[in-house]
């Protein structure tokens, strides 16, 4: 149960029954309500993001008090779920579960298999994994002797699995230099240490990966001073990454499901490719091959982003790439069923989870199609192992890292070459405290207010005052608080426009006057 993506504060007998009779739970000890944008650990038959249906189930029985659990529990089973479970009624439960490195793992696989066992559930502890890997298993399983057959349902299989893709496209091609990991002290490092055995090194075409922060023996290191969040909010590298001008780093995040990029330039100044940029990079290679492949015409390929993408990532994907884009609510369940709608869909948040999915026409597609010439074989059997290459199922971390990897080996692109394909426009993003959230409600993906009256009008106003001007306020999902985001051309301007803005949310969230 990889411990940061749960709906859970303790396991509960939260078993769903659905397509290959097995799902992946993960736990942790997440505060409610959830937060938003938080994935629930487990998934669909497909190892992927829970349908939404479900995801209120699941709230109701996480948040019930535990003397009033079995209570919930036997309502939702005889009231709301009992034409479903009905149909189920003679399918047994399996169930698969991991942990990551973190102290309460023990107590919590301990709980989790006393309820199973009460249900009476069969059920696989995969023992480490990454919160990736679980959602990689779950579908192995669900698919295995069918025509979807995801892969082998074992660590072993994972990394044989992308460790063949990667070779695949990487033939004739090299890395210049070096990528320098950045593990978080959490569950990812060791697990990459041991795909890094089943890749080639740089002199056998493939890639040198130095790891640093993968002590899981302290459990106060996860995440100080390192990490994802560290380098997307601090803006600077960790202290333990020693990297020269123009040498590749990035960090994953605790369990390996996020991954931002980063280099010195050559002044010694820091700069983020974050997911933003990783999307971009992605479609560039996927629109080129698709190209090449002669599957332009029977392809659809697109993009998928929320508000808080940079407009310049927009504008480069929609004008230079001639890809479509869509914009959808905050958090990974939007972007992933919103990508699930394209043959190729590319999603990514700024904070560097995301991944690409390929629908069964494209795969079906791609690895039926005969090349006719030597360049189109290559195009096709790059489109063929990126279906490999990529954990389609979840954000992976170490997939996504990879495939970056070999992007820029195609490319033969620097990360200053990657930085340059389109120039961020400044923004800024601000936290206002207002007396209640719940009236400010949005529409247009989360990007118009519709309450409270007026106040939307006024933020139009204001972005008309400004180059490339953008700003959008969005209530927290876990406190009496809003968001302002605001871009502009420069960054003075993107800071007095998110100023202004903020000010007509602190008007309109002012606590009401007592005397009328």
């Amino acid at each position: 149960m990889s411990g940061s993506t749960s709906v859970f504060n303790q396991p509960k007998p939260v078993v769903k029954l659905d397509q290959g009779l097995l799902d992946g739970i993960t736990a942790g000890i997440q505060p409610y309500p959830i937060p938003e944008g938080r994935k629930y650990g487990y998934g669909t038959a497909g190892g992927d993001m829970l349908e939404q249906s479900w995801e209120g189930y699941a709230t109701v029985l996480a948040n019930a008090p535990n003397e009033e659990m079995a209570k919930a529990y036997e309502n939702l089973v005889n009231e709301t779920l009992v034409d479903e479970i009905r149909q189920l009624q003679d399918r047994p439960a399996n169930i698969v579960f991991g942990r990551d490195t973190r102290a309460s793992g023990p107590s919590l696989i301990k709980a989790l298999k006393a309820a199973l066992d009460a249900a009476g559930a069969k059920y696989h502890d995969y023992g480490y994994l990454t919160t990736p890997q679980l959602h990689y298993m779950v579908r192995c399983v669900n698919t295995q002797n069918t025509p979807y057959a995801f892969g082998e349902a074992t660590e072993e299989g994972y990394y044989r699995k992308m460790a063949n893709a990667f070779k695949t496209i990487m033939y004739g091609r090299k890395i210049n230099g070096p990528v320098t990991v950045d593990c978080a002290n959490g569950v990812g490092g060791p697990k990459l240490q041991e795909l890094i055995k089943y890749l080639p090194t740089s002199a056998e075409g493939g890639i040198d990966i130095k790891v640093v922060n993968d002590d899981v023996l302290k459990p106060e290191a996860l995440n100080f001073d390192c990490g994802a969040d560290y380098v997307k909010t601090k803006q600077k590298a960790p202290p333990t990454v020693k990297a020269g001008p123009n040498e590749r780093c990035c960090s994953l995040d605790g369990d390996a499901d996020r991954v931002v990029y980063y280099f010195n330039d050559s002044n010694g100044g820091f700069r983020l490719l974050d997911g933003d940029r990783i999307a971009t990079l992605g479609a560039v290679f996927l629109a080129e091959m698709a190209e090449k492949a002669g599957l332009s015409d029977k392809l659809k390929i697109g993009l998928v982003q929320t508000a808080y993408a940079n407009g310049a990532s927009t504008e480069y994907v929609e004008k230079v790439l001639k890809l479509p884009v869509v914009v959808t609510a905050t958090g990974v369940k939007h972007l992933h069923h919103a990508a699930a709608r394209f043959d190729i869909g590319v999603y990514f948040e700024a904070n560097g989870h995301g991944t690409i999915l390929f629908s069964d026409n494209a795969t079906k597609t791609i690895r039926e199609t005969q090349p006719k010439n030597p360049g189109q074989k290559h195009a096709l059997d790059s489109l063929s192992a990126s279906i490999d290459l990529i954990n389609q199922t979840v954000g992976d971390a170490i997939s996504d890292m990879l495939f970056a990897e070999v992007v820029l080996a195609h490319k033969a692109w620097t990360p200053e070459n990657w930085l340059n394909t389109y120039i961020d426009l400044p923004n800024r993003l601000v936290r206002v405290e207002v007396h209640d959230r719940a009236i400010f409600k949005t529409e247009d993906a989360e990007r118009k207010l519709v309450s409270p009256k007026g106040a939307q009008e006024e933020i139009t106003r204001l972005v008309s005052n400004y180059t490339k001007g953008r700003s959008f306020a969005r209530a927290s999902g876990t406190e009496d608080a809003v968001r302002v985001y605001a871009e502009a051309y420069s960054k003075h301007e993107a800071e007095a426009l998110a100023k202004h803005v903020a000010d007509v949310v602190k008007k309109f969230g002012a606590a009401p006057d007592p005397r009328g």
